[in-house]
């Protein structure tokens, strides 16, 4: 049994063994040891007088142990039972001198310089718990659904959002590479025979294998070469992106509304305790930051407000309008424009959600001037079939719309785009054969578990962080 499952037992003097890593020793008798499993450790309680002095000495802070004895009622507080030790067996030693996480409250920065042991924090383990949990979470929801998971490439001669920031993918020798007769990279002489990068979405793939199995999903790593060191961005991360035939715009805001709903509240449900601890700590955390800056809600009434309420739906039109018309602008609060036809900023989604009407909300109908070339384009001739879900504290998770299924549109859209056509023959081509209405959305993984974790910094949801300058371990 792990440890989660000896903390649920019954107290019946059963001889268990433990396996797992030393948190703390104490008095010489009482030694906390964790196994992953759980926030919590559980209480060894050593005999000390009969164990070998040499052991006791070697019981440091992050050494690996196997414990051996009864299981019994507590006698402590925090936990109903605790093992008495009949014989502790040191698997792997920790020097007290050189080992980086004793016990005591260590900077997130500083544990970023330490990811190869971080998952030993309470912090980091109740962090990647939750991540494997969300993993499940996805899966089975539209497994549940009759979805099937596409594997989309990592390597891909397109670029999917048009943005242009992506890492080139080449086996050419750097020193030696082959020019054209216009002295420019010869790329027909690469691996592939063409420019190919690593991708930054799976959705144009994924939509290809929509319109053949009616109902898609992809999980998989995307990279973005932006040079940014926000705590928003990565240059790797992870997307879902479910691509759905026969669905408009309406049914594909159903689906992200029932999707993130059961994502909370699976976190919830399987994770109490790591939601419990995460929100403590936020909340210790808070109480160094002035009030201003301090969330009004906290990460359980974070996930609550999600579970509990139904989404606001709005055009962007009316977003627009309803951010005029608010005392936040009257009052010069905002500090970007609020104007037709400028994307909205995080501060603009977050009054819509937090302020004005306190429940997450849908923005449709965006303008066409600044969403991709993929966007169904609407009857107006000036906005598209798109849709963003807003959240509290964080502002867009999800993005998404109704796909151009016209051919005739699309080709228009490409040559507006400046996407040459041989780029994607193979997009196009589908909506010359049996062609439909069809929608889908992407979730930034990442985005997701900064959501339900509490965490500020993107960098502490996934287990290895690639940004600028940094690809440590």
């Amino acid at each position: 049994m792990n440890i989660k499952e000896l903390l649920a037992a019954e107290a019946s003097e059963q001889i268990v063994e433990i396996k797992g890593w030393v948190r703390t020793f104490r008095s010489n008798r009482f030694l906390a040891i964790s196994d992953g499993s759980t926030v919590h450790s559980i209480q060894a309680v050593i005999d000390f007088e009969n164990t070998d002095e040499s052991i006791l000495k070697r019981l440091n802070t992050g050494a690996a142990v196997k414990v051996t004895g009864k299981l019994v009622p507590s006698q402590g507080k925090g936990q109903n039972v605790e093992v008495n030790a009949s014989e502790v067996l040191i698997l792997g030693d920790a020097d007290a001198d050189e080992y980086p996480l004793q016990p005591k409250k260590h900077s997130l920065e500083f544990l970023r310089e330490k990811a190869h042991l971080r998952f030993r924090t309470n912090t980091f383990g109740s962090v990647f718990r939750l991540r494997h949990a969300m993993t499940f979470a996805i899966h089975k929801f539209f497994n549940d659904r009759n979805y099937f998971n596409i594997h989309t490439p990592i390597i891909t001669g397109s670029d999917a959002e048009g943005a242009g920031e992506m890492f080139h993918v080449s086996n050419f020798n750097f020193e030696k590479i082959p020019l054209d007769e216009n002295k420019k990279i010869d790329y027909s002489k690469d691996f592939f025979g063409k420019e190919t990068n690593l991708t930054v979405s799976g959705q144009l793939e994924a939509e290809l294998a929509a319109l053949a199995l009616s109902k898609v999903y992809t999980f998989g790593p995307t990279f973005r070469a932006e040079n940014s060191n926000t705590s928003r961005h990565l240059a790797e991360f992870w997307m879902i992106e479910p691509e759905v035939a026969f669905a408009d715009i309406f049914d594909n805001m159903d689906l992200a509304e029932e999707f993130l709903q059961y994502l909370c509240r699976y976190a919830f449900e399987n994770n109490s305790d790591d939601i419990a601890f995460l929100n403590q700590r936020e909340l210790d955390e808070n109480k160094s930051k002035p009030q201003q800056e301090r969330p009004e809600l906290n990460l359980i009434e974070r996930l609550e407000f999600v579970v509990n309420n139904t989404f606001q739906r709005i055009t962007y039109t009316e977003a627009i309008d309803i951010l005029k018309n608010s005392k936040h602008y009257k009052k010069n609060k905002f500090k970007f424009p609020v104007e037709w036809g400028k994307d909205l900023q995080s501060e603009h989604e977050r009054y819509l959600v937090e302020q004005h009407f306190k429940c997450p909300v849908i923005i449709t109908a965006y303008p066409a001037s600044f969403k991709a070339f993929y966007m169904r384009s609407n009857e107006d001739g000036k906005t598209v079939a798109a849709m963003d879900v807003l959240f509290p504290g964080i502002g867009e998770i999800v993005g998404g719309s109704q796909r151009e299924e016209r051919y005739d549109v699309l080709l228009k859209k490409c040559e507006e785009f400046n996407i040459p056509q041989e780029h994607i023959w193979w997009y196009l081509e589908t909506r010359k054969f049996g062609t439909c209405v069809h929608s889908g959305f992407g979730l930034g993984f990442e985005r997701l578990m900064m959501f339900v974790s509490g965490m500020g910094n993107i960098r502490d949801v996934i287990p290895f962080p690639r940004t600028p300058g940094n690809a440590e371990y």
